[in-house]
């Protein structure tokens, strides 16, 4: 890779998935020593962006995935940015995820009117998500509640929120409440929107969400790959790795009613993961811990 080369990052068109690969362009130009515009943002269509069903009736967050996979293969990009959750747990054959940058907060958050919190939301509250798991998890916690599917982007999906609809707009303030990753709201600057970071025990985690996946081709030239391989956070791969281990234990998709959150001591050397499976309409839920001792 010499200094005028473009590296072509692959990436889906929406605000939030610009946002994130933005910031893995700017670090990979940083690690190969280029301009910021010798980076460039791809941005590629999948069928989870053309398509209207709920997420679940689509088989899944692997439909944002598909199309960028396809593109790194055809050599439409060099390197394809995802949000780790949202990846199947089989891997591709000619692709590696070379990076797995340090995850931010993998909380679910609240966003709720007048500031309301879960415990708060009056009977019969309805709160939005298109997570099987969040809103399994939700009926467990609060079988009061009138939990309602919904797609859309972050803004479409706080615009349903009453009190939270944007001047000029067509949004309805139909719901009392929705539920988004944390991470999603935070590097968009929305932060502010949320009303209760919920607590793990209560709302646990998809695997590897608040997590990125860099994903290349094996084929891609060595210079390259070196500079995105500094991008790998150890500690936040070997979480996601023990979080999708249970969805491959479970053969679970990623959009099955189970979470889980992983985390190492301070030290580095225990690995625990906290898990929950549930039924589909909250009625019953597993939640386990089990803990490692990592390899000197």
């Amino acid at each position: 890779m010499t200094s005028s080369a473009t590296v072509r990052v692959g990436t889906r068109a929406s605000t939030l998935a610009l946002t994130q690969s933005g910031t893995v362009a700017r670090a990979v130009a940083a690690a190969a020593s280029l301009p910021d515009d010798a980076v460039e943002l791809v941005r590629i269509r999948t069928d989870g962006d053309r398509l209207t069903g709920s997420l679940a009736s689509l088989g899944g967050a692997g439909v944002f995935v598909t199309t960028l996979r396809e593109a790194l293969l055809d050599g439409r990009c060099d390197l394809a940015v995802h949000s780790f959750k949202d990846l199947p747990t089989a891997p591709a054959p000619g692709l590696a995820v070379l990076a797995v940058p340090e995850r931010v907060d993998p909380r679910d958050a609240l966003c709720a009117r007048d500031g309301l919190t879960l415990e708060q939301l009056p009977h019969g509250a309805r709160v939005g998500t298109g997570s099987p798991r969040r809103a399994a998890q939700l009926r467990a916690a609060r079988p009061d509640l009138e939990i309602v599917d919904i797609r859309g982007n972050v803004d479409t999906r706080l615009g349903r929120v009453a009190g939270f609809a944007r001047p000029g707009t067509a949004d309805p303030g139909d719901l009392d409440a929705v539920v988004l990753a944390a991470a999603g709201l935070a590097r968009l600057g929305r932060l502010d929107r949320a009303t209760e970071v919920l607590d793990p025990a209560v709302l646990c985690p998809a695997p590897g969400q608040g997590a990125l996946a860099v994903e290349v081709a094996e084929t891609l030239d060595p210079a390259t790959a070196a500079a995105v391989a500094t991008l790998d956070h150890l500690p936040t791969r070997l979480a996601v790795t023990a979080e999708r281990s249970l969805l491959l234990t479970l053969e679970a998709g990623c959009s099955a009613p189970v979470g889980g959150l992983a985390h190492l001591d301070r030290l580095g050397s225990r690995l625990t993961l906290d898990a929950v499976v549930c039924q589909v309409d909250g009625g019953r839920s597993l939640r386990t811990s089990v803990s490692v001792e990592m390899p000197a």
